[in-house]
Parts: structure tokens; C-alpha cells; sequence
């Protein structure tokens, strides 16, 4: 691997580290976050609406965007668009203003959206040019970004400082962070997909294809576990288990660490088992997390069930986008639409779990959490695209 193939990859790593700490800068704030805003549960569930609602306005425009300039600037525009909107969350915060909050989470997730597509396009380029595993790494990143943002989250309730401050620091950090990246991601990667769709003759839309809708059920499945934990943990942990804010932000740290160890040890476990195998264990350990946080009555039982919920949600996004991926043609169109797939569950899922939390407690909410990811084992199979058989690329009818 030549020295910009290397600094390729490392930007890569960087520009999902970056939206790692963001992400969970908020999220170990929003006990405090919510105190500030004076917000019910309910309402709350409907503040996350907005980074729910910018997640998938972001990520239906990154595919098109992407094939139309390249991955380059629409990777650039994301992260700006997510540093830009921790100044926003910041000043409403200080302003105790709910549709600036709002606003800035909308903004927040239009940037995630947007560069997500994108920056796994590159990585699946990437894989292809090298022959190296990379998509569980970068993922890995960006997990290990949400331990650090975490840790220090956990810091700054302790130290009683205030979110618009803390906040603005990690503003600041994700400026640092961009400038060194960005210059080394290239420009080209995913131009050209509709022309060379165009010259190879007709092909059958891609959500025809009966596989790759089943691995973007995966994706649901998964994205709402992983979701859930990043809008409602702390909240969960305080509201149904009666910890303080500095314990229930431990708890999701927790969880965001579990979730970086099973990236990271992802691409030993894939060679080793492969796909079918990673994603069945990942779902059973997923469901048995879920399962002992919400039926035990043991903080402590809860917390440390916690770590499997994480190693469980860790593999199914990255995996599962490597699996469209090689579904069949047209790389940037299947990727894109099991990524659009898994946002929804991040676009009903914090109004949905709110409501239900509202009505009948978080605990029990995430019921329906438990039910999807059950879903998943059983529909492991389909991320095994190494061994399609020609029936595999029929259409639905």
C-alpha cells in the first residue's frame, strides 16, 4: 500500500472519528440538555426527530450527490455541516431555545447523512484497490470517537460544566481535526456510476433485488439498536434505572466502548467465521442485552448488560453495507439504499421510543427494539453475498 493510499485511509478513519465525538458530546448531555430545556420525555423524543429528520433528507441526497461530483466534497460538506451544527446546538443550549436545539440537530444529521454515504463509498474503493478490510475499521472509528466524546462528556457533568461551553470546546477540536484530514481524501471516487449504468444497457432498479432488501431489514434491525442507545441511553439508564447523569453517561461510555472493541476485532472474527455467522452471534448478543436491560431490576445487571447490547449493534451497519456492496452492479445505488433503509430506523425511532417512553416507561419502550434485532438471526443468511446463485439477482416481482 503506497503513502496517499495510506493517508487516504487515515483521513477516512479521522472523518468518522470526528462525528464519533460529536455525536456523543450531545448524547452524554441530554439529561442536562433536556433539564435546560424543561422538555418531557415526549418532547424530547421529538427534539431527536430533528437530527432523525436531517439523517435522512442527508442521506437520500448523498447518493446522487455522490455519483454526480464524487465522494470528495459531499465527505467535506458533511463534516463542516456537523461542526457548524454543534455551534448551533451549543448557542440554543445557552438560549434554552427548543427549535434552535432542533434546528441544530437537523443540521447535525443532514452532515451525518450526507457524508456517511459518501465516506463508505470511499472505503468500499478502498477495499477494492487494496484488497484490505476496511468498512469495520472505519466504522470502529467512528465508535471509538464516541468513547472519547464520552469520557469526556462524563467530565464535563461531573465538573458540573456547562453544556454550551463544553460543546463549543468540541466544536473547536472537530475544526482541528477537519483541517488535517480532508486535504488527503481524493477527488473522482463515485463519479461516473449513471454513464456506466447507461453503456452496459438497462439494469433492474436496485430495490427490486430481493437480497439486498433483506440485508437492509439487517440494517434496520441493527440501526435501531445502535440508535436507540445513542438517543436514549443515559435517559433510559436515569429515567428506568434510577441512576445519576454522571452514572447513566458512564453506562452509555460503556456501551460505546463494547461497540469499538467489536469493530475494531471485527475483521478477525469475519475472516475467521464470516459474515452469516458474525451477524447471527451479533444479534443473539444484541437481544440478550436488550433483554436483561429491560427486565432486570438490577442497576448494576443493567449497566453491565449494556456492554453486550453494544457488541451486539457494532458489526451490523459496516457489514451489512459491505454486503450491498457487492450485491450485484451499480456499488454507489445499493450502498445508498440500504444506508437510506437503516436511517429510517433513525428517523422513527426517537419520536416512536419517546412516545411509547411517555406512555408506559423507556424500559418497556425498548421492547420493540428487542423484537428487530431477534429479527436479524434470523435473517443473517442474506449477508452472505459470496455465494450468490444466479436466482440471487432475479427481481421482486
Amino acid at each position: 500500500m503506497d503513502l496517499a493510499m495510506r493517508r487516504r485511509r487515515h483521513a477516512l478513519f479521522l472523518l468518522f472519528f470526528l462525528p464519533g465525538v460529536a455525536t456523543s458530546s450531545w448524547v452524554t448531555r441530554t439529561p442536562d440538555i433536556r433539564d435546560r430545556l424543561g422538555a418531557s420525555t415526549a418532547q424530547m423524543g421529538w427534539i431527536l426527530f430533528g437530527l432523525s429528520l436531517g439523517s435522512m433528507i442527508g442521506i437520500l441526497l448523498s447518493g446522487r450527490l455522490t455519483s454526480r461530483y464524487g465522494t470528495r466534497p459531499v465527505i467535506i460538506t458533511g463534516a463542516l455541516m456537523i461542526i457548524a451544527s454543534l455551534a448551533v446546538i451549543s448557542a440554543g443550549v445557552l438560549l434554552a431555545s427548543v427549535p434552535l436545539v432542533t434546528a441544530g440537530l437537523a443540521v447535525f444529521g443532514a452532515g451525518i447523512g450526507a457524508g456517511d454515504v459518501a465516506a463508505n463509498v470511499d472505503a468500499a474503493d478502498v477495499e477494492r484497490v487494496t484488497g484490505v478490510t476496511t468498512l469495520p475499521t472505519l466504522h470502529g472509528c467512528f465508535s471509538l470517537g464516541t468513547v472519547v466524546g464520552a469520557c469526556a462528556g462524563i467530565a464535563a457533568t461531573a465538573a458540573r460544566l456547562d453544556v454550551h461551553w463544553h460543546l463549543a470546546a468540541v466544536t473547536l477540536v472537530s475544526v482541528a481535526i477537519f483541517l488535517y484530514a480532508a486535504r488527503s481524501v481524493p477527488a473522482g471516487t463515485g463519479l461516473g456510476t449513471p454513464r456506466e449504468s447507461e453503456a452496459s444497457g438497462p439494469r433492474p432498479a436496485v430495490w427490486k433485488d430481493g437480497r439486498l432488501l433483506l440485508i437492509g431489514a439487517i440494517v434496520l434491525a441493527m440501526a435501531l439498536a445502535e440508535g436507540a442507545a445513542n438517543d436514549w441511553l443515559p435517559l433510559l439508564m436515569v429515567d428506568g434505572h434510577g441512576l445519576d447523569t454522571s452514572d447513566g453517561s458512564l453506562v452509555y461510555a460503556g456501551f460505546a466502548a463494547a461497540m469499538t472493541a467489536g469493530r475494531f476485532a471485527g475483521t478477525y472474527f469475519l475472516n475467521r467465521f464470516g459474515r452469516t455467522a458474525v451477524i447471527r452471534a451479533s444479534a443473539v448478543s444484541g437481544a440478550l442485552g436488550l433483554l436483561l436491560v429491560i427486565f432486570s431490576d438490577s442497576a448494576l445487571l443493567a449497566g453491565a448488560a449494556v456492554l453486550l447490547w453494544g457488541l451486539g449493534a457494532a458489526l451490523g451497519f459496516p457489514v451489512a453495507l459491505s454486503a450491498a456492496g457487492e450485491s450485484g452492479p451499480d456499488e454507489t445505488a445499493r450502498v445508498s439504499l440500504v444506508a437510506v433503509i437503516g436511517y429510517v430506523a433513525f428517523l422513527v425511532g426517537p419520536p416512536g421510543l419517546g412516545f411509547l417512553g411517555e406512555q408506559w416507561g423507556l424500559r418497556a419502550a425498548m421492547l420493540v427494539v428487542l423484537g428487530f434485532v431477534v429479527s436479524a438471526v434470523f435473517l443473517a443468511p442474506a449477508v452472505d453475498t459470496r455465494r450468490r446463485s444466479v436466482t440471487d439477482d432475479l427481481p421482486v416481482r
